[in-house]
């Protein structure tokens, strides 16, 4: 706010840093916060499958609106330097889905690590840089009236989506047994 309006790059910039800190604090309370007692019990009454996919699709689900109310306010203060607004917001929703589906496996992990939050950031960062530049690249396309979201790039990005929450369910159950 210092700088009133900031130029596109730079508010492309800020917004996905932001959207990566609101992730990390929304999503590692999905499994850091439990106890083992609630562990315990969710070990009971659910399989390890559909537990891991209920948690992917509640982190995804927050991610989404903590994302769609942070490019509101973005907005708002801010202002508004988007040529194509509805493409970024798609692509807001895409990047917030795939920073959530990615921090709430993390979040698994470290949550059996000694319940360590630190774990998760420090195995979440080189993880999730290469995706945070790809969806600032995606991104810049929003802001230049000429250039032109690549739909193969988006496509990379979905099927990296995918990936994760296969390699969640796939790996998951190995984590719950302990």
């Amino acid at each position: 706010m210092a700088i009133e309006e900031p130029e596109a790059k730079v508010w492309n910039g800020l917004f996905w840093v932001i959207q990566l800190f609101i992730c990390i604090n929304a999503v590692a309370k999905s499994f850091l916060q439990e106890s083992k007692g609630r562990m315990l019990y969710f070990y009971s009454i659910a399989s390890p499958g559909n537990f891991v996919l209920s948690k992917l699709l509640f982190n995804s689900l927050l991610m989404l609106a903590m994302s769609l109310l942070s490019l509101f306010l973005f907005s708002l203060f801010l202002g508004n330097p988007m040529q194509k607004a509805g493409q970024f917001i798609g692509l807001v929703l895409l990047g917030g889905w795939s920073l959530s589906l990615v921090f709430t496996f993390l979040a698994a992990i470290a949550a059996k690590a000694q319940q360590n939050a630190a774990i998760m950031a420090v195995l979440g960062f080189p993880i999730i840089i290469p995706q945070l530049l790809l969806l600032m690249r995606l991104s810049n396309a929003a802001f230049a009236p000429l250039l032109t979201i690549p739909i193969g790039t988006v496509l990379l990005l979905i099927a990296l989506d995918l990936m994760v929450v296969l390699l969640a369910v796939i790996l998951f159950p190995y984590l719950w047994k302990d």
